[in-house]
């Protein structure tokens, strides 16, 4: 853990976060297929939802302070409409108890990766703790693919447990992971990161 470092995290209203995040992913080389704004408002207009982003001061000129990091959250709800989300609860839900509690979806997210190893992802993932704690919810849900490595080393280190594998038969690292972990005031006992939270402008 990089204990001498602080981490500036922005909070982004929606419109504006949704311009950043699809600026950003223009430098993630490994997604199959970058989400655009229109897309993120489509999903997100409608319900509770978390945009957070790290920024860093570039190496060559600490003048500059470039978004390196980015994490997008909503709420899932035990009945949905949208036909990708309909699909994530026939996978989830013998696995997730919706019954009176509100559950935090972890949508999309991730380092750059000439920034990655230097605890952003982990900083994003735990100031996202701290607002599902404070917005109420009992659990947060992440899907991600047996690929991403870093991802799941680092959600590991923060105790999310792996609640289904989907193995895929053509290729394992394509392999489908749910993970999950339970929200309550233990959890930000737990952590290790100094951050600054910055409310982003309109």
């Amino acid at each position: 853990m990089h204990e001498d470092r602080e981490y500036r995290i922005k909070q982004y209203p929606l419109e504006r976060g949704a311009l950043e995040i699809q600026y950003i992913e223009e430098f993630f080389g490994e997604f199959d297929r970058k989400k655009t704004a229109d897309e993120i408002l489509a999903r997100l207009s409608d319900r509770i939802h978390c945009i957070l982003m790290t920024e860093a001061h570039l190496p060559d000129d600490p003048s500059q302070i470039v978004p390196v990091s980015f994490k997008v959250s909503h709420e899932l709800y035990a009945r949905e409409t949208d036909p990708k989300l309909r699909d994530l609860l026939d996978h989830v839900r013998d696995t997730i108890d919706f019954d009176g509690r509100r559950i935090l979806y972890s949508w999309i997210g991730g380092t750059r990766s000439d920034w990655r190893g230097q605890g952003f992802f982990r900083a994003l993932t735990e100031q996202q703790e701290v607002w599902a704690f404070e917005h109420g919810f009992k659990e947060i849900l992440v899907k991600t693919k047996n690929k991403f490595y870093g991802m799941r080393g680092t959600l590991d280190h923060l105790h999310f447990e792996v609640i289904k594998f989907e193995r895929s038969v053509i290729d394992n690292r394509e392999s489908k992971v749910y993970l999950s972990k339970k929200v309550g005031p233990d959890i930000l006992k737990n952590h290790l990161s100094t951050r600054t939270l910055v409310d982003a402008i309109n």
